[in-house]
Parts: C-alpha cells; sequence; structure tokens
C-alpha cells in the first residue's frame, strides 16, 4: 500500500521547501492544500481517515506547516477533535519548522552538556522556535532564562508554559540593549533564535560570559551573535562551542525526514514538540 503525506499548509500556497522534504523522506505520494484554516479542514481530514480500513490507515498521515504557527497549531487541535475511535490518522506539525528546529539546537546543545544541570539563555524566546526550545530545555530540567525585549512578553510566554511543564524552571529576562549581556552572566548555553536581521549581542559580549555552547539559529545578516558563522558546526571559537544556522540544519534536515518516516509506523501519533526532540536524541 503506497504511503500518502497530506500537507495542510495554513499559507496560500503550500511550502516548496515542506513537499521536497517529504518526497526526500520517501513519501510515495503527497497531497499539498494551502490556505487551510479550522473551518475548512474537516472535510480534507474526513478524506484522510473514511478512504482505507482502519488496519491500513497507518499508510495514511497528516503534515501541518505554514509560517504562522498559532495558526499552525490551532489547525492541529481541529485535526484532533476529528479524528474518533480507529478512524484517526498520525499527524506531525512542524509550522515555520518551529519543532524540528528546536529540538535540533537542543539536541546540539545536548552533545556537549548535561541539561539537567545548566542554566539556558533563550534570546528570541517568545518566538515560536525560542518558546520550543525553552520548553524542550525545562522538560529535560534545565533552568531556561526566556528573554524577550518585552519583559511582560517573556513573563507571558512562562507563564503559559508552565502550563504544559509545571516543575519547568524558567525566568522572565530581558533582552532589550545591554540588558541582554546582563541577562547572560552565569549562563551555560545561549541560544538566539530572534527574528532574521536581529543582533543581540557583539562576539566580546557572548565570548566575554563563561559559556559554554552558544547557538545562533539565524542565518540573515546581521546574525543574532556577532562572530559565529552559519556553517559553525561545534567550532570552538574563543573557548565556546558554536552552532549556526547552518551548522543546526543537517540535523533540522535529519530530524525532519525521519519525524515523516515515524508517521507511517501507525496511525495514532501527534509528533509535536517533546515528539520531535525525541526523534532528535538519535542523530
Amino acid at each position: 500500500m503506497q504511503r500518502i503525506l497530506i500537507q495542510l499548509d495554513t499559507d496560500p500556497l503550500p511550502s516548496v521547501f515542506d513537499r521536497v522534504v517529504a518526497v526526500d523522506a520517501g513519501v510515495d505520494q503527497l497531497f499539498s492544500y494551502g490556505g487551510v484554516t479550522p473551518d475548512n479542514v474537516v472535510s480534507l481530514v474526513h478524506g484522510a481517515i473514511f478512504t482505507r480500513g482502519p488496519k491500513d490507515l497507518k499508510s495514511t498521515a497528516i503534515f501541518v506547516g505554514g509560517s504562522d504557527v498559532i495558526a499552525g497549531d490551532r489547525l492541529v487541535k481541529t485535526i484532533r477533535d476529528t479524528f474518533f475511535g480507529p478512524m484517526r490518522v498520525s499527524v506531525l506539525a512542524d509550522s515555520n519548522g518551529s519543532n524540528t528546529t528546536a529540538a535540533a539546537a537542543v539536541r546540539a546543545a545536548n552533545r556537549h552538556l548535561d541539561l539537567a544541570n545548566c542554566t539556558a539563555l533563550v534570546l528570541g524566546g517568545t518566538g515560536p522556535v525560542g518558546q520550543r526550545a525553552a520548553r524542550i530545555l525545562a522538560r529535560q530540567g534545565a533552568t531556561v532564562r526566556v528573554a524577550s525585549r518585552s519583559v511582560d512578553r517573556a513573563e507571558q510566554t512562562c507563564a503559559e508554559l508552565r502550563k504544559d511543564v509545571p516543575e519547568a524552571k524558567l525566568l522572565p529576562a530581558s533582552s532589550d540593549g545591554n540588558a541582554a549581556e546582563e541577562t547572560l552572566r552565569g549562563a551555560d548555553l545561549l541560544i538566539a533564535a530572534g527574528a532574521a536581521g536581529v543582533q543581540f549581542l557583539t562576539r566580546n559580549q557572548w565570548s566575554g560570559a563563561n559559556v559554554q555552547v552558544a547557538i545562533d539559529l539565524n542565518a540573515v545578516p546581521p546574525i543574532g551573535l556577532e562572530g559565529i558563522a552559519v556553517t559553525d558546526t561545534a567550532q570552538e571559537r574563543d573557548g565556546v562551542i558554536c552552532y549556526g544556522a547552518i551548522g543546526i540544519g543537517g540535523t533540522k534536515m535529519k530530524v525532519h525526514k525521519a519525524a515523516i518516516q515515524q508517521l507511517f509506523e501507525s496511525n495514532d501519533q501527534i509528533l509535536q514538540t517533546e515528539e520531535v526532540y525525541s526523534i532528535a536524541r538519535n542523530f
């Protein structure tokens, strides 16, 4: 039986990137739909679950993508609510690549640090990738400083994360101006997950702060952490192990493909942040 992946994208045009990865992951048939919302997704889900018998539904799966992470989360909820009994298929949620990118970044850090005993600073921590990185780190037992230019937004993000991770050690912090340098003090891990073209720290600031691992997920100049090359992969700079966006991207692509392949092992998986990180730990 052919493996069918149904790509549901919240943007008007389905992502070419996600389509290419699906093909490279070995999908036999790829059905792509753009402009998908909670209002029009139900009939698409019905088409997925009513065309094959329950024993064969593991050969059909859904991928939720698009640039709007909040819209993607809402779509996943509606999809889950549409399933019933054995009539369901597995789902991978990766709007804006946020889950696979965050998982790959934390996996890179875990190669060098004991996450349960480290303090991490996530700059751009209220954005889609930053929030997910903070969530994964908190699940692993790290103390996480969630930094934003707005401390109020950082506090709100921490409160939201605690709903799902009650034991989380989360601290809101400011990344505005010189506050980012002060927030960095005592941190073992630094992850910059801000918007494209936003620089948080100069090289002197982050390299002189006794950080052990620094990860910059922005490939658009100026990058978030000055002095890190986008291709850095465990490159030591000023005594700090550094990763750039492309350096993380290799693992991200492996995780993305492996997650798609895992969808077809059963029909009852919902792969979101924690589940994607579990896959990343294999790399």
